[in-house]
């Protein structure tokens, strides 16, 4: 037998005389393989890249350094974990672990707070019981979850039947990324009192906000939303039976998602069967793009109920509001809409037994949008004041050149190949990345976990996404795309680890290809010069593979290869110092005939399907294939 400290030093010996390294290459190429264990996943990817790539020009450092940062260890570990379906209870340590995007779990507390208290600079907490039976008092939460990249807030059954109690919400998670924020049983049964959100969620990137049974049951108590999700990027927020059996409570939302971009909002119950109820909707989805409102139940079987909506979703970019059973067999209400749903370009808005069966009501509706639908709606007590038609419609889209109006579409997001010239100025879109770091998974564990709509309960249970969450939205949102049926002469797959997207960009390109991306995000939301430019396999027409992050919890890639296309590389200049700052690949797409007559690119250069080309800078972190030259 040989003895057990031979043995282990032979494997010692073997282990490092494996080790991958190619000094000369990362000092100048971002190489980290220098002494790497060669049985890490990054390691095998570095392996695999030879294996499948035919030439032997520079990596591509910016993509093999997304590698999963596993050791050779914790890889085959967790990798055990998935095939025992165990991986559930030990999603923490494997999220840290391996770099994931992954929210903690909050668990309820039964402690009780009867002191007022002041929370400033505070993040990440459950408030769970909090401010319960309170008599008076005030509870302020100033600077809260600021500029944090995962805030998880959970307010669970706070101020539930006080009396006199009032809650202030100052400067709450400003600029934060992909947050969870649920408010369940807020302020139930409480008797006056105050809740004034200020300055919520500002500039915050896909918020996910929750308030159920926010206020229902309550007898004089007032809730205020001033500059709420104002300059937020794509999230959802929904409000469930917000006031409902309410007595005489006023609820005032002002700069509601204003200048935001696909917000989603859904009001389910709000005012149900309340008395004497005041709701103000000011500036609403003003300026936003492409807002979706659902209103479901709103103010039904109410009592006097006064609602009012003014300026909302004003000089928006589409968007889509639906009311369902809206003041139904409501009786005495009031009803206002001033100013409402005049966008620029045309939305859709749904009024789906409106006012039905209501008593004594009043419903008024003045400078209204085009392109609505009124079904099974109350034919008394309505009046329209100055419908906008289409023709008038269709003015305000357009300038007083006749070009269509691109306040929505980002200066420089979308340009023609003539631009592409040494010395043209041109600005620079928002190129920066603004999702959640993340790293890939290696492909022994990505390729046995479930990813499907199908099995999305499997997903959820591992990653440990409760209904309505965050996360939830995320797996389900991701899927979805992934599994949308590809366009007109599109091949799209997605991948969740490096030896996919190099699987899937030799598939069609073959082995001899080029990975390129814009080298980093200097210039950004500024103008440009283009230096020397250069046309990838000598400016013809071709073939590319391009891929895009999506948000999901490991890095996965949304790839698909586009035909008839020309790629370029150029050097991007200060104008003022004409130093060189950045590197930037561009694609000019040259057949846009399948593309829709409102995509943003025709919103910006003023033309349609099929009538130009239009090109757009590879963001970071994105990147595009082709062939090699």
């Amino acid at each position: 037998m040989i003895p057990f400290f031979l043995h282990f030093s032979f494997i010692f010996y073997l282990l490092s005389s494996l080790n991958v390294g190619e000094a000369g290459v990362g000092e100048k190429s971002g190489d980290s393989s220098a002494g790497l264990n060669p049985f890490t996943p990054k390691a095998f990817l570095i392996r695999y890249w030879k294996k499948q790539i035919s030439n032997d020009l520079p990596k591509p450092w910016f993509l093999l350094n997304k590698a999963s940062p596993l050791s050779a260890v914790e890889s085959a570990s967790f990798s055990k974990l998935v095939d025992q379906n165990a991986l559930a209870t030990h999603i923490a340590s494997f999220c840290s672990s391996a770099n994931l995007l992954c929210f903690p779990d909050l668990s309820p507390s039964l402690e009780k707070h009867d002191k007022n208290v002041n929370f400033a600079v505070y993040q990440l907490q459950n408030f769970t019981n909090y401010g319960t039976d309170r008599l008076g008092g005030v509870d302020s939460f100033r600077n809260y979850s600021d500029g944090q990249n995962l805030p998880v807030d959970s307010f669970r059954r706070y101020s539930r039947d006080s009396v006199g109690h009032r809650d202030e919400f100052s400067n709450y998670a400003p600029d934060t990324n992909v947050a969870d924020q649920s408010f369940n049983t807020y302020g139930t049964t409480a008797t006056g009192g105050a809740g004034e959100f200020k300055n919520y969620n500002p500039s915050i990137n896909v918020p996910n906000l929750r308030f159920t049974s926010y206020s229902a049951d309550v007898n004089g108590r007032k809730q205020s939303f001033a500059s709420y999700s104002d300059d937020a990027n794509a999230g959802d927020q929904s409000f469930a039976n917000y006031g409902k059996a309410g007595n005489g409570a006023a609820n005032d939302f002002s700069s509601y998602g204003k200048s935001s971009n696909v917000i989603g909002s859904s009001f389910n119950g709000y005012g149900q069967t309340g008395n004497g109820a005041n709701d103000s909707f000011a500036s609403y989805g003003f300026d936003g793009n492409v807002p979706e409102n659902n209103f479901k139940s709103y103010g039904n079987g109410g009592n006097s109920a006064i609602d009012t909506f003014s300026s909302y979703r004003d000089q928006s970019n589409v968007g889509d509001d639906s009311f369902q059973s809206y003041a139904k067999s409501s009786n005495g209400g009031k009803v206002t809409f001033a100013n409402y749903g005049k966008s620029f370009n045309e939305g859709t808005d749904k009024f789906t037994g409106y006012g039905e069966g209501a008593k004594d009501h009043s419903v008024g509706f003045k400078t209204y949008g085009v392109n609505n639908t009124f079904k099974d709606y109350a034919k008394k007590g309505v009046s329209f004041a100055n419908y906008i038609n289409q023709t008038s419609a269709e003015l305000t889209s357009t300038t007083n050149s006749g070009k269509p109006v691109n306040r929505w579409v980002e200066p420089g997001k979308f340009f023609r190949e003539r631009m592409l010239k040494t010395g043209t100025v041109i600005s620079m879109p928002d190129i920066r990345d603004k999702m959640p770091k993340r790293s890939f998974l290696p492909r022994v564990i990505s390729s046995k976990l479930p990813f499907s709509t199908s099995k999305l309960s499997d997903l959820k249970r591992i990653f440990h996404a409760v209904d309505n969450s965050t996360m939830e939205t995320i797996l389900t949102e991701a899927l979805s795309e992934c599994e949308r049926a590809p366009s007109q002469g599109e091949t799209k797959r997605c991948v969740g680890s490096a030896e996919d997207m190099i699987d899937f960009a030799t598939s069609v390109l073959g082995r001899n290809v080029v990975v390129r991306t814009t080298k980093n995000t200097d210039g950004s939301t500024k103008a440009v010069m283009i230096g020397s430019v250069k046309g990838i396999n000598g400016g013809r027409v071709t073939k590319s593979v391009s891929c895009h992050q999506s948000l999901f919890p490991y890095l996965v890639y949304y790839c698909h290869s586009v035909p008839k296309v020309r790629v370029y590389e150029a050097d991007l200049m200060d104008p003022k110092t004409k130093d060189k700052i950045n590197h930037g690949i561009a694609i000019c797409h040259v057949d846009t005939s399948g593309w829709s007559p409102g995509h943003g690119a025709f919103l910006a250069l003023g033309s349609g399907p099929g009538k130009i080309e239009v090109c757009h800078w590879i963001f970071e972190n994105d990147m595009t294939w082709a062939t090699a030259d």
